[in-house]
């Protein structure tokens, strides 16, 4: 531990006035960080290209609230299957839960796209124009000088231009590519929507990026705040050894020697983006982005002394030398997600090709016609949830003497809603209620997809 005890009554990001202490971190270097920044190049490869990813001539990912259509990995989902969705939701909430358990906080600093587009996009154009953290410091306290102008106003329209590509990018997750496009090449003026949310969005990434920040991590994200109670000792995460580190001092080790490994050099510190010290053990701020690993693994070699001082470690493992991944907690939730999976998979083996909403016009009365049969009046929904466009037939299963009258044809082009009316007929004879209950089947192809029940007005019921 450090000197400071008090490290965990505030943050580090935050002075005693309250005021926000900048954070300048030295440009990180080694193995992880060589990682990190592989990975990233593919998974920016994979969100920008994400929206513009069609399989099967369906989008790949598309959110689009407004019409209400809803795509992933090309399988499309309506909102009559806000059930799927939400069970979904809730295996995924599930999943990194059990994940953080077992593996702590690797997803913010390996895959989370706060920490990739800031401290492999952002943060590397700022390296590159201000140069690392000691020159970034020496030109924010400098005058505004011509130099100063042109390096700040560089780093800002470069920022902007990227922020505006995310902002586009995240637009169509939203309203599709087609519709992105006609935003982009049509005059303003006929998609002023969709230019203001273009706008917004586009500021709110520069806003992020150029000012908030780490403080997205650490003031904002729900996941940074449940850490408390997502890990325990046996969680792993980057961790300082204790055992081996301490107590520290500077300088060359003899043997044998009655200090730790930890030479106190304070480059875990000067690299670390949330502006920690790893060495006072796990923190809110810390989003394992591995860049303490790589300054104590570059200082341990120049120490001539074994790397992973810092590393990927539980507190359990440091202290008592073994490391258990299976518990009781990882087992009742790996138990449950199994569960919830195999409940997901059965609904979508299951789920019918067609959604169907049948409703009695509101308002209509029964009419008389041809002497004996009796007419109600209906309106129906469809929606055809697959490729292949659909011929649709009504027929009356019950009462068996019951007919339909369609008002028009029900044509069902892949992945449509239609809403048509139709009408269902009922011999007199058959009706031995006010209100009784009658079951239409909805055939394509020949075959019954899906049976529905509704109800049906006639006269004074029959003796």
């Amino acid at each position: 531990m450090s000197a400071d005890s008090n490290f965990r009554d505030r943050i580090a990001t935050v002075n005693e006035e309250g005021k926000r202490v900048w954070i300048y971190p030295k440009k990180p270097s080694g193995r992880y960080y060589r990682a990190r920044t592989w990975l990233s190049w593919l998974l920016l490869a994979v969100l920008f290209a994400g929206p513009f990813i069609t399989i099967g001539g369906r989008p790949a990912f598309l959110l689009n609230i407004l019409d209400r259509k809803f795509y992933i990995l090309g399988i499309s989902f309506w909102p009559q299957d806000m059930y799927l969705f939400g069970l979904g939701l809730i295996i995924l909430i599930l999943f990194i839960i059990l994940f953080t358990a077992v593996f702590g906080r690797i997803f913010c600093g390996w895959i989370c796209p706060q920490t990739i587009f800031m401290e492999m996009v952002f943060r590397k154009i700022e390296y590159w124009i201000e140069g690392d953290a000691r020159q970034q410091r020496k030109l924010n306290a400098a005058p505004w000088t011509g130099e100063k102008v042109l390096k700040k106003g560089a780093k800002w329209s470069i920022f902007y231009g990227i922020s505006f590509l995310i902002g586009n990018t995240f637009l169509a997750y939203i309203i599709g590519k087609d519709a992105l496009f006609d935003i982009i090449t049509d005059p303003p003026s006929q998609h002023l929507a969709g230019l203001t949310a273009m706008i917004v969005f586009s500021f709110v990434f520069f806003g992020v990026f150029a000012w908030f920040r780490e403080q997205v991590c650490i003031l904002v994200c729900p996941y940074g705040r449940l850490q408390g109670v997502l890990l325990d000792p046996n969680s792993i995460v980057v961790h300082y050894d204790f055992v081996r580190g301490e107590p520290r001092g500077k300088g060359k080790r003899t043997s044998p020697s009655d200090l730790g490994d930890c030479v106190d050099c304070h480059q875990c510190v000067d690299v670390c983006p949330t502006g920690i010290d790893i060495r006072d053990g796990t923190q809110l701020e810390c989003v394992n982005c591995t860049a303490c690993m790589d300054a104590c693994d570059s200082v341990m070699d120049k120490m001539s002394l074994p790397r992973g001082l810092i590393r990927y470690a539980s507190y359990n493992s440091i202290r008592n030398g073994v490391q258990r991944l299976w518990n009781a907690r990882v087992a009742g939730y790996s138990a449950v997600l199994v569960l919830l999976v195999s409940l997901f998979s059965y609904l979508m083996a299951t789920r019918s090709i067609i959604d169907v909403t049948v409703l009695r016009s509101p308002g209509v009365l029964y009419q008389r016609v041809e002497d004996h049969w009796i007419r109600n009046l209906y309106t129906i929904d469809l929606i055809n949830k697959s490729d292949q466009a659909l011929e649709i037939e009504l027929e009356v299963v019950k009462p068996e003497d019951g007919r339909v009258v369609l008002v028009s044809g029900l044509h069902l082009e892949g992945n449509d809603l239609l809403q048509s009316a139709f009408f269902v007929d009922v011999p007199e004879e058959e009706i031995h209620s006010t209100s009784q209950s009658v079951t239409l089947g909805i055939k394509a192809n020949g075959e019954v997809l899906k049976t529905v029940h509704t109800n049906f007005l006639g006269p004074v019921a029959n003796p």
